[in-house]
């Protein structure tokens, strides 16, 4: 257990429905490189609904520890309180302590618990592995007054039906069907007679940690509506992550068309099918009353259109936008005010992208990637000062060795997809994180694992020369593909470079660099004597006619991206090496790089002083500003629309651009 984590044993079970509580757990987590043997029989986009009132005495601090598998969204007397949990691993799963104290009223009180099982195998849930349940305390005057047991009601919500799914299998697309019997189920009045018991859980093995991370808060964004013959069009002004809510009348069975978009056609409708290929288009059928839809999932959107049968009248919309708490606790140091749009958007990218964990689209993959997250983290980190986000990202990706030793690339999730860099990346943050925070702690904390995770790149990958080769997992130095600049070494995903290639031995030596700085910071002796790897590293890549490094072993091919990451580590091997890199990316341009490519560019001025020639990257027309040109208001997948085939508009990596921008933290 890490400093300062608090594990709980809950007088409470874990509660479940009849299909669940007998299932035994299934093991889902498997890495990329090899075929999984999932036998799941549990329901796939389970809505599973609980409900218990209790007494309590009003105005007494009263909290509820509460946590669910997959997820729940909490009501305390009709009112809704919260969601959670942040994803984790059986062994090491999260609870939330809520303070519930303003709900509770004098005498009878009511729970009730929307909980959810989405069953797929996927970047975003540990989920597909028949574990469904919900667990709870709540605590009022130091005494638990309830738990949950079988003194719990429950039912399957009705009204949620599938239209598919979105992205790499991240979400069900929903149906909602207003008039269900489970409809209001979170009131004082309603009646749960009709309902089951519920079932204690038989096979329960997790182990319980509050989360450390904040609750989720939410924002509703009002929109600027555009009505014609057949229905409304909504402009909520920009990208948000979040859900619709709307109010509408019309006859039983009339069928609401919903189609959310982040952009629109050229004929001004809607963009429903995304460029990241999710097709947002969804369904509300109506019960002939006064009906309202209140969506359960998430998605990044900013238009949505809605086509309204007959007589149907739309008497309500709004956008209910979730975002991690955000408190701005940095200010700009740039004096050129063209750079002030490209802040503003890194900004708001960050305010309202990152949510109960670091990912890098919200849309697609909504996926916890390791490489992605260092630098949106640290960025996170600089703005907010809130360091607990950048602390989760590295201890949830540190756990995963329980399937793979070394780091992930996504965390807390059944496909552990390996890239052989992200792990790598992290040592570079991690220092860059000190010089912000003077957090020794931290680095106190990690130290043991981080020296685990290069102990095995050195016994398992290094070749007789120090320098690493054979990895067994993706490399994929830049991305996307068509921004590695002709990079010679075979990077095809999902098959092992047998390549010696440059970036991930210049990753391996700053990672070496790195943690022997952190080892001084620590007071520790050196890990380990990079020189003799930095020397192989010249003998193998450096051509010294051109005063540049190669692409990999034995090929005289001499890339951009090859050149960058020894330029942000400082492998400058005779005088002139600095300056003929600073030439070559004059030469080819500052974004024929992309979102890695561009990081170790602004790193590196930074480190040298370099201020004018950094900002000049800053302001490159097909850079970020070419993201605002096309009408961004969050950071896209890569300098364009048309970066890649499947481009997110909500992608959070390059919002890394405020770490150069950035004056100082204020407190």
């Amino acid at each position: 257990m890490k400093k300062n984590e608090i594990q709980r044993d809950f007088r409470g079970k874990w509660i479940t429905t009849k299909t669940f509580c007998g299932l035994k757990p299934v093991n889902v987590f498997h890495r990329q490189l090899e075929e999984a043997d999932i036998h799941s029989v549990a329901p796939q986009n389970a809505h599973i609904l609980f409900r218990r009132r209790f007494e309590a005495r009003e105005g007494l601090e009263t909290y509820i520890y509460i946590s669910a598998d997959d997820y729940y969204k909490l009501y305390i007397n009709g009112d809704f309180v919260c969601q959670g949990p942040a994803p984790g691993y059986p062994f090491h799963y999260y609870y939330n302590k809520v303070d519930i104290t303003n709900h509770i009223r004098e005498g009878s009180n009511l729970i009730a618990v929307h909980t959810y099982y989405q069953g797929l195998i996927n970047r975003v849930w540990v989920s597909g592995d028949d574990r469904h349940g919900l667990i709870m305390d709540v605590e009022q005057g130091g005494e638990i007054i309830v738990s949950s047991d079988e003194n719990f009601r429950c039912i399957v919500h009705s009204g949620f039906e599938s239209m598919g799914t979105a992205g790499y299998d991240t979400q069900f697309l929903e149906r909602y069907r207003s008039g269900s019997p489970q409809e209001g189920f979170e009131k004082t009045a309603y009646d749960d007679s009709g309902w089951e018991s519920a079932k204690l859980r038989e096979h329960t093995d997790y182990i319980l940690y509050e989360q450390p991370t904040k609750m989720l808060e939410f924002e509703e964004i009002q929109p600027e509506l555009t009505w014609d013959g057949t229905g409304v069009t909504t402009d909520f002004g920009a990208v948000y992550v979040g859900y619709l809510y709307a109010e509408a009348r019309g006859a039983r069975g009339d069928r609401i068309e919903i189609l959310s978009a982040q952009e629109l056609e050229e004929d001004g409708s809607p963009r429903w099918r995304l460029r990241c290929n999710c097709d947002y288009r969804e369904e509300w059928l109506l019960s002939g009353g006064a009906d309202a839809l209140n969506q359960f999932d998430y998605k990044a959107f900013r238009y949505v259109r809605l086509n309204l049968p007959g007589d149907c009248r739309l008497e309500k919309i709004c956008l209910k936008a979730r975002h991690y708490p955000f408190t701005l606790q940095a200010v700009p140091g740039f004096q050129d005010e063209e750079l002030r749009p490209v802040w503003n958007l890194c900004v708001n990218s960050i305010r309202y992208g990152v949510q109960e964990v670091i990912q890098d689209c919200m849309e697609r993959e909504k996926g916890n990637y390791l490489g992605d997250g260092c630098y949106t983290a640290l960025a996170h980190y600089a703005l907010t000062r809130d360091s607990s986000i950048l602390k989760k990202l590295v201890d949830d990706s540190l756990r995963s060795s329980f399937i793979n030793q070394g780091l992930m690339t996504c965390a807390t999730c059944s496909l552990m997809q390996e890239i052989a860099e992200y792990p790598l990346m992290v040592y570079q943050m991690l220092v860059r994180y000190y010089e912000l925070s003077g957090d020794r702690d931290y680095l106190e904390e990690c130290y043991g694992s981080l020296c685990g995770v290069l102990d095995y790149y050195r016994e398992t990958y290094s070749q007789e020369n120090g320098l690493l080769c054979n990895l067994d997992k993706w490399c994929v130095v830049e991305w996307p593909a068509n921004y590695r600049g002709g990079y010679t070494a075979d990077m095809e995903q999902g098959k092992v470079c047998t390549d010696m290639h440059n970036v991930i031995n210049a990753h391996y030596i700053g990672a070496l660099k790195c943690m022997n700085r952190i080892a001084a910071i620590t007071g520790r002796e050196r890990y380990l004597d990079e020189t003799p790897v930095v020397d192989a590293f010249y003998r193998v890549f450096y051509d010294s006619e051109r005063k540049l490094f190669r692409d990999k072993e034995g090929d005289d091919h001499i890339s951009l991206i090859a050149n960058v990451f020894p330029f942000m580590y400082g492998l400058f091997p005779e005088k002139g090496t600095e300056e003929a890199i600073l030439g070559l990316i004059g030469e080819r341009g500052f974004t024929s790089v992309m979102l890695f490519g561009a990081y170790p560019i602004l790193e590196g001025l930074r480190r040298l002083g370099r201020k004018e020639l950094m900002y000049r990257c800053l302001k490159d027309e097909g850079a970020w500003m070419r993201m605002l040109r096309e009408g961004a208001t969050t950071t896209f997948e890569g300098w364009g629309k048309d970066a890649k085939w499947n481009t997110s508009l909500f992608h959070l990596t390059l919002s890394y651009a405020v770490l150069f921008l950035i004056e100082g933290i204020v407190l």
